[in-house]
């Protein structure tokens, strides 16, 4: 993670010595703003800590990086694979969800807690608190920064990164969704729609086809399409996924 962050900052910083730097769109940084700054981005919702290591790949990434015969550089591609899911709804003891979730929650930005509708404390979410809530080298409150300035610079609108911190509060808000079984029956249903109604809201979802679809997804038979019920386990499993 470190050394491909160095070899990047080289390159973009030998394309710019020359007099060759990108162009700036007054929209976004320069090509090798962009660059650089894809990775505080990705870091953000794909590194978390682990037994070893306090800043941790969970995922693998191919970065392909471009340049004109100038030695100016043309473009770059990042092309990401195999992110470790599991982590989003379960972490070890001596380990830490992905870093997106704790740089919210760091309250450097109090706007985003009031918008996604959570608290500051972690352990109110349990998708999140299941191992370790802080790590002693990462201050999530200059990597929170450090974040929502990568997606100026990559030439993110207020909309669409609003819409990534939704997604993200709609996350913690799926783990706390409860649902029992129904008397005599093996089939689930809510217990409390509070945490459905945000997630539901944070996502642009009406709360009632949410919930729904959870205890009675539509499946494909054939060429037709049937409704099936699900049980608490089933469900479960089912916001597991979406997460």
């Amino acid at each position: 993670t470190v050394n491909t962050k160095r070899v990047i900052q080289y390159f973009a910083s030998i394309a710019a010595s020359g007099g060759v730097a990108g162009k700036k769109d007054s929209s976004k940084g320069t090509l090798e703003d962009q660059i650089i700054q894809a990775n505080p981005a990705l870091e953000a919702f794909g590194n978390a800590k682990t037994v070893r290591n306090d800043n941790s790949s969970r995922f693998g990434k191919f970065i392909r990086i471009h340049f004109a015969t100038s030695g100016k550089l043309a473009s770059a591609d990042i092309e990401t694979y195999l992110l470790e899911k599991s982590r989003v709804t379960f972490q070890l003891k001596s380990e830490r969800n992905y870093h997106i979730f704790f740089q919210i929650l760091s309250n450097e930005k109090p706007e985003l807690l009031d918008m996604l509708l959570i608290t500051n404390n972690p352990y109110d979410y349990s998708y999140i608190s299941q191992g370790e809530v802080t790590v002693a080298s990462i201050n999530d409150n200059e990597e929170l920064l450090a974040t929502d300035k990568a997606f100026d610079v990559l030439g993110f609108t207020s909309e669409e990164k609003m819409g990534v911190y939704k997604l993200t509060g709609a996350i913690m808000h799926y783990g706390n969704m409860k649902f029992k079984q129904k008397q005599r029956e093996e089939q689930a249903e809510p217990d409390g729609t509070e945490d459905a109604d945000k997630a539901a809201y944070l996502m642009g979802l009406n709360s009632a086809d949410l919930l729904k679809g959870l205890c009675h997804p539509r499946v494909k038979v054939g060429n037709e399409y049937v409704t099936k019920g699900q049980g608490v386990d089933q469900v479960y499993y089912s916001i597991g996924a979406l997460a």
